[in-house]
């Protein structure tokens, strides 16, 4: 297996629309572990959530938090980055939108992120510790 410290050697990985896990943590220090779809840009991985969501409230109580991502194909890339998140409500509608049409296409994505009654933030991820990995020299 190989090992790495950044996102550059994966290749395309944080582009492909895999849904993460998305790792926050409850009062009592139970970890809550939420399917996420996320986007990798300028360097950190950016989720759209509502501000009331429950991950909202643990980042407000606890910012750690984890991500992971990984494929179910050779050669088995993935990372897993730990740090803190914080909540940002700046461009957050273009930032989901941007993330649901990797998903689900554009036109399914203008629908998904146009309700002018909900509320969006981003909860940005940046790496504090980043583990990247893969399976190539195994195939």
């Amino acid at each position: 297996m190989r090992k790495y410290e950044t996102v550059e050697p994966l290749g395309d990985l944080v582009s492909q629309p895999i849904v993460a896990t998305l790792a926050t943590y409850r009062r009592d220090g139970a970890v809550l572990l939420s399917p996420v779809w996320h986007e990798w840009r300028d360097g950190g991985f950016n989720v759209t959530i509502a501000p009331d969501d429950v991950k909202a409230r643990h980042v407000r109580n606890d910012p750690r938090a984890s991500i992971a991502l990984y494929e179910n194909d050779p050669p088995y890339r993935g990372l897993e980055l730990r740090g803190e998140a914080r909540l940002v409500d700046e461009d957050a509608f273009a930032i989901q939108r941007r993330i649901a049409e990797r998903y689900i296409g554009t036109d399914a994505a203008e629908a998904y992120a146009s309700d002018p009654n909900d509320s969006v933030v981003t909860l940005r991820l940046e790496p504090g510790v980043l583990r990247a990995w893969d399976f190539a020299d195994d195939f």
